[in-house]
């Protein structure tokens, strides 16, 4: 089930864009989705904090009160990591809208045909992400691991301890390098190997300050003092490049 937000202050323009998904999910047979709309972003913002995220935020730009730059800011601090897709008549907020990693940004009147586009590719992006896993040793077995699920992982002893959003898993004890045990999420765009036994998720990094990467779930990470500044540049980079 895929969960779309749109948040419009312009009930005509609310109806007319929750429609054109209606259309979109009945032209795409193997998706199923749930459209719920917002006439702010302040009520948008209540709703993501006490029920959960979307996978796909559709923002009106020009709102009172809270425009859709700061409702973007707003929901990447709250650790939500769904894709934004801005609308606007003005072309003025296209800067602004790589702030808060925007996945694209569409001009109004939205073009149903550019809009189905746009929501293929977040499909796509949605749909690899979630399906992208590793598989641990553990000393009760395998274990899959979502790589979206794990938000770092450290050598700890003889053994590799992932921290995931719902678990912490040891691996059995390991004999080759760190470096090569974490070669499989270091050939994911996503996460950044930090000093010799340390590696990050760049998706679940809310910001950097000094040595400390601040995450998703509230908690703070010290970095190793010389991969702290590499990693604020990479995961920079990582953003802009998303």
């Amino acid at each position: 089930m895929l969960r779309i937000a749109v948040c419009d202050d312009e009930e005509k323009q609310l109806n007319e864009i929750a429609e054109l998904l209606e259309t979109y999910f009945q032209s795409r047979h193997s998706l199923k989705g749930q459209v719920e709309t917002f006439r702010s972003g302040g009520l948008l913002l209540d709703q993501a904090a006490v029920a959960g995220g979307f996978d796909f935020y559709i923002l009106d730009i020009l709102m009172p009160e809270l425009n859709g730059i700061e409702t973007g800011r707003r929901l990447r601090a709250l650790g939500e990591g769904g894709e934004i897709i801005y609308l606007t008549s003005s072309n003025d907020f296209a800067a602004d809208s790589y702030d808060v990693r925007a996945f694209f940004y569409l001009l109004k009147p939205v073009d149903e045909n550019k809009l189905f586009q746009v929501l293929d590719r977040a499909v796509k992006k949605l749909n690899q992400r979630r399906n992208s896993a590793i598989v641990v040793a553990t000393a009760d077995g395998p274990r899959r691991i979502l790589l979206e699920h794990i938000r770092y992982v450290e050598r700890v002893g003889r053994c590799m301890r992932y921290y995931c959003t719902d678990d912490v898993v040891d691996s059995q004890s390991i004999r080759a390098s760190f470096r090569e045990m974490a070669a499989p999420l270091l050939a994911d765009r996503r996460f950044c190997l930090c000093g010799a036994s340390f590696v990050l998720n760049f998706q679940h990094v809310t910001g950097v300050s000094g040595q400390t990467a601040l995450l998703d779930n509230g908690q703070a990470v010290s970095l190793p003092r010389t991969a702290a500044t590499e990693f604020k540049k990479a995961w920079g980079n990582y953003w802009l490049t998303e």
